[in-house]
């Protein structure tokens, strides 16, 4: 039987074999990567390095860079994916490193941005808008609440302090209200400010199963101490002595003394909503309780209304 080593020395040696060798090796150093990377180490790189590190230059030759041959990054083509191969020098040889690609870094910085906002109730849709994405139009009340949103965010820009007052956005129906506010939350979150969206309505139903697995001081602790809270569709729950008395006003009281700024939205304007605070679900009329919250809020936020049509119509 031939030695495996005589074997390994014919074909090396054979005539097709040899072509192709250096067909294979003529393509390789003919790649704009290598060509770029044998130039910025010309002082570095001896023809012996080079033929000793041809396996390190076809490994990155074979692969995608700057994601020009990935359809995206589930379907990444590298042996890492979601990293791109970077030739470099190591101990006097040629290796291969492997760096974040673009479409990674854009996915890694979309769930960094995501994890900033914690979400309770609220569609995932809201979740990583940005300003950009909010749809402007000729509608004077949807520029002015953009503006506001603009000047709350540029004053943090400014002092790196967030401000103690946030917006009550209040309008008819499918206005956008809702969109709006996930928009703040993803332009806090890419300035690493956490949030907490919270569909009212939804919350103060879960309260009520809270009380029973002793976990309700735990959630409004959680809410009432955020960095930045956004309260949705303010208004639109069924309300009691209890979620009025004991919930919200303990999570206005807390947010207001520490100036921890406050975003509502609602279909009511302050004077419907103080109206609606007034009556609870037993019909109880209570005038003062209501105007104690109502003035809180005032002191702890910009009225901003939002009018046009009604967006959901459109879907």
């Amino acid at each position: 039987m031939e030695p495996i080593r005589d074997t390994l020395k014919r074909v090396v040696n054979a005539p097709k074999f040899a072509e192709r060798y250096e067909s294979i090796r003529s393509e390789i150093l003919d790649h704009p990567g290598v060509q770029a990377f044998l130039e910025e180490h010309s002082g570095e790189v001896s023809k012996g390095m080079v033929d000793r590190g041809m396996g390190k230059l076809y490994e990155y030759v074979t692969q995608s860079h700057d994601c020009s041959g990935c359809p995206d990054l589930e379907g990444c083509i590298n042996v890492v994916k979601g990293y791109e191969p970077k030739l470099i020098i190591e101990r006097g040889s040629i290796g291969v490193d492997y760096v974040m690609c673009r479409k990674k870094s854009i996915d890694t910085e979309h769930k960094k941005v995501s994890s900033m906002i914690r979400s309770m109730h609220m569609p995932k849709e809201m979740i990583g808008l940005e300003i950009k994405d909010v749809e402007l139009s000729s509608e004077v009340t949807r520029l002015a609440a953009v503006e506001k949103i603009g000047e709350f965010l540029d004053q943090y820009d400014r002092t790196k302090e967030l401000p103690a007052r946030g917006l009550y956005i209040y309008g008819p129906f499918g206005t956008g209200k809702s969109y709006l506010l996930g928009a703040v939350a993803g332009e806090l979150a890419k300035r690493h400010i956490p949030s907490v969206l919270v569909f009212v309505p939804e919350f103060l139903r879960e309260l009520k199963q809270a009380i029973q697995d002793q976990s309700l001081d735990e959630k409004i602790g959680f809410v009432k101490k955020a960095p930045v809270l956004m309260l949705d569709d303010l208004g639109a729950e069924t309300l009691t002595a209890w979620t009025r008395d004991e919930v919200l006003a303990t999570i206005l009281h807390h947010r207001m003394s520490e100036q921890l700024p406050t975003f509502f939205t609602s279909n009511f304007d302050y004077k419907g909503l103080e109206n609606h605070l007034a009556y609870t679900q037993r019909g109880d009329k209570e005038v003062v309780k209501a105007g104690r919250i109502m003035e809180r809020i005032r002191s702890m936020t910009v009225p901003v209304r939002l009018d046009g049509q009604n967006r959901r119509e459109k879907l």
